[in-house]
């Protein structure tokens, strides 16, 4: 089983959104790929397990996350080391967090640009990740597909 990581700020909205979508369309499309997320810099102030964004994206495309509430997760060099493939949401603010901290492991990283909730609402945000999400899953398939 592969491993893809995907990785924001804080492992509150946007990536756990992405992990658990993604672990929903995986199997659907016949690939042997497991996600997880972390976050760069978790902010002990977000309420919660999971944002309430996200739990109301996932509770409208009756996907099922009970399983999936945890606090947030500050990713490591560990994580990096696990992942066949990594995905930060927003280029323009996990680049630098990423080359400053985990700077060996920048060639492994896909950036996206999906914003968070300081430059759009949740009503833009997660249709963004939700055309990204099946994106990947269709390109991974197509990587695995036999000519």
């Amino acid at each position: 089983m592969k491993q893809l990581l995907f990785l924001c700020t804080g492992n509150y909205y946007r990536s756990r959104y992405a992990e658990i979508l993604f672990n929903e369309l995986a199997p659907q499309a016949g690939l042997a790929w497991q996600a997880f997320s972390r976050g760069l810099e978790p902010d002990p102030r977000n309420a919660g397990p999971m944002s309430q964004h996200t739990m109301a994206a996932l509770t409208r495309q009756a996907i099922k996350f009970d399983q999936h509430l945890r606090m947030p997760i500050r990713v490591t060099a560990a994580d990096f080391e696990l992942a066949d493939h990594v995905v930060a949401v927003k280029e323009a603010e996990h680049r630098r967090m990423i080359e400053q901290g985990f700077a060996a492991w920048l060639p492994k990283v896909e950036f996206w640009h999906v914003h968070d909730v300081d430059c759009c609402g949740p009503e833009e945000a997660l249709p963004h990740l939700d055309r990204e999400v099946a994106t990947l899953v269709e390109r991974l398939k197509a990587a695995h597909t036999p000519a």
